[in-house]
């Protein structure tokens, strides 16, 4: 275990050592920091996540710093994101002095410029994200809000809005995700099981429908209907 401490020189198995324990450390703390910090980068996530990177690069390029103190001093800080987070969701007046609030930057299908220098973005930046959003034209928009995760949020008047089954009341069947049953030519006993059939049924629907064998298939889905769905190697 010498290669987590300091060295005058490191081997190379001692360097890859150190990169194996830097990259399982890593996952960890990606794992401990949650889904929201991977998705949302606001100011605490953006705070701790390059905090984190510098400790842990660090000893991966200088044989002189040790690894140890850089796992004890990533746990330390994981632990005080974690208060953090727990802190922020607890006292909102605390989570508005950490996080940015989120600020209006269209209304009734006008640009409010001030608000657009406070957030700190072009025209050219607030045109991408609309396109992004699909927008082609401003004046249709009802409001946009720039998110403190950096992120648009845009509403359009309601007559320029998508039209829905609902909008028309119109009574549409039930949501069925289709399942995988083949990838790569293999086949999922468990989605095949989940959905009351077995691999002969596959295999029979294969040879009649498709004239292939499950090798062939690059990937299979199959719904609560039977609707089966195959793309073929190319």
């Amino acid at each position: 275990m010498d290669f987590l401490y300091s060295q005058e020189t490191l081997t190379a198995i001692d360097w890859a050592l150190r990169a194996i324990i830097a990259f399982l450390l890593l996952l960890t703390v990606a794992k401990l920091l949650g889904q929201r910090s991977l998705s949302q980068l606001r100011l605490l996530d953006f705070a701790i996540t390059l905090v984190i990177g510098n400790i842990i690069a660090h000893p991966l390029s200088d044989e002189k710093l040790g690894l140890e103190g850089s796992i004890i001093t990533t746990f330390i800080l994981v632990i005080l994101y974690l208060c953090g987070v727990f802190i922020t969701i607890k006292f909102p007046c605390i989570s508005r002095f950490i996080n940015n609030s989120p600020i209006t930057i269209i209304q009734n299908g006008e640009i409010l410029y001030n608000r657009l220098k406070k957030a700190r973005i072009s025209i050219d930046v607030l045109l991408e994200e609309l396109r992004k959003e699909k927008v082609d034209d401003l004046k249709k928009v009802s409001l946009a809000i720039w998110e403190p995760n950096g992120k648009f949020s845009v509403f359009l008047y309601p007559e320029y809005e998508p039209i829905t089954p609902s909008s028309l009341h119109t009574k549409m069947e039930p949501f069925d995700f289709p399942r995988t049953i083949i990838k790569e030519g293999k086949l999922n006993f468990n989605e095949i099981k989940e959905l009351h059939k077995d691999e002969d049924w596959v295999v029979s629907k294969l040879k009649n429908s498709y004239n292939t064998d499950v090798k062939n298939v690059l990937l299979a889905t199959l719904d609560n209907k039977d609707n089966l769905k195959i793309f073929l190697y190319k």
